[in-house]
């Protein structure tokens, strides 16, 4: 028999003649834990990013369908009062009529102020426009006009009233310009 025939199942002979031994059953139970440990812990990691994942997907969505909400509400409200401004405008154009009715002019006027305030609450507010100097973000200039009395590119006369919903126009103010 050989010498390497010769060596015992828990030893092994090195080329410079010295001795090893084999790892024992409990060493390799000890490694073979370690590495189902190891597994374990990254199935884990792999878990716990995948739930980070998915809870940081369903916060941006939650947002995301919020702020489409708000902005619903805030598109559906303007389209609404858009709807009454032709109402205001009667209102306007029924007060600067003479009538030797007050009870009439004071009814339309209680009306008009009403309808104010309502727009007031519901957060439309309307565009400063005379005097003001001409902003095409806000003014619908229809006419022009040369007049010493008012400065360069200054709104001279509103025609119609101009509202606003926060920073979101609803109607931009139709006025006279001076040049």
């Amino acid at each position: 028999m050989s010498e390497k025939e010769k060596q015992t199942p828990e030893e092994e002979v090195l080329l410079e003649g010295e001795v090893q031994e084999t790892p024992a059953p409990e060493e390799e139970e000890k490694n073979s834990l370690q590495a189902e440990l190891d597994a374990l812990k990254q199935t884990s990691a792999q878990q716990k990013e995948q739930f980070l994942r998915l809870a940081a997907e369903y916060e941006n969505y939650r947002r995301r369908t919020a702020k489409e909400k708000e902005s619903i509400w805030a598109d559906v409200k303007g389209e609404t009062v858009q709807k009454f401004l032709p109402v205001y405008d009667n209102l306007e154009r029924a007060l600067k009529q003479e009538t030797a009715d007050e009870a009439y002019k004071k009814g339309v006027e209680m009306t008009l102020t009403q309808l104010k305030t309502v727009l007031e609450q519901l957060g439309v507010t309307e565009i400063p426009a005379l005097g003001q100097p001409f902003d095409p973000n806000l003014h619908n200039a229809v006419m022009h006009v040369e007049d010493e009395n008012f400065g360069e590119n200054t709104v001279a006369e509103v025609f119609q009233a101009g509202f606003q919903l926060g920073e979101k126009i609803i109607r931009f103010a139709m006025v006279k310009v001076a040049n």
